[in-house]
């Protein structure tokens, strides 16, 4: 990411030259941040995971460590997206329309038979788990109902639609809790 770095992006021959503005620096500045203190936090969960052994205990523990670990891959994705929006070609855009479709598809399934399972077990244990699945589908879901509309669109894609892509199921923002 180093470089030069002013308030316009232009062309130099074979390069583009992309200038950030003191905010967006920041802002890359926060990311990194973050990526390091999600990254601490998958280490230390994983540092105990190796000393519990109730699998409920284990499983939600594991579950918030993937979920840390996806938000690192999330800022790192904000850094690209500050440092150079993304661009999809033809060919790239159709698979992504293809693979979201189906994923889309398949989270339904799964929402329905979750369901099922929710509605058919007295355990609360067992509900507590089964509705944190949920939740997360539910999530994956919207997620990529959201990427399919932007996609859809395609080239009309804004830098705003990205960045509201990337937070809009990130809750709280990387702040504790989330």
């Amino acid at each position: 990411m180093g470089g030069i770095r002013f308030n316009k992006d232009f062309d130099v021959g074979a390069f583009l030259v992309i200038f950030l503005s003191s905010t967006e620096e920041k802002m890359i500045s926060f990311f990194r941040e973050q990526i390091k203190l999600e990254e601490e936090i998958v280490r230390s969960i994983n540092q105990i995971l190796k000393t519990i052994t109730n699998p409920v205990a284990k499983g939600v523990l594991k579950g918030i460590s993937l979920d840390s670990l996806k938000h690192a891959e999330i800022y790192k994705a904000a850094i690209e997206v500050v440092s150079l929006p993304p661009a999809l070609t033809e060919e790239e855009l159709n698979r992504l329309k293809k693979a979201t479709k189906k994923h889309i598809e398949d989270e339904e399934k799964m929402m329905e038979r979750l369901n099922y399972g929710l509605e058919t077990t007295r355990n609360e244990k067992i509900k507590f788990l089964l509705e944190s699945i949920a939740s997360d589908e539910k999530r994956h879901h919207e997620l990529l109902s959201k990427i399919m509309d932007i996609v859809v669109r395609g080239e009309t894609i804004t830098e705003d639609d990205w960045w509201n892509f990337l937070w809009q199921g990130v809750p709280f923002h990387g702040a504790p809790g989330g």
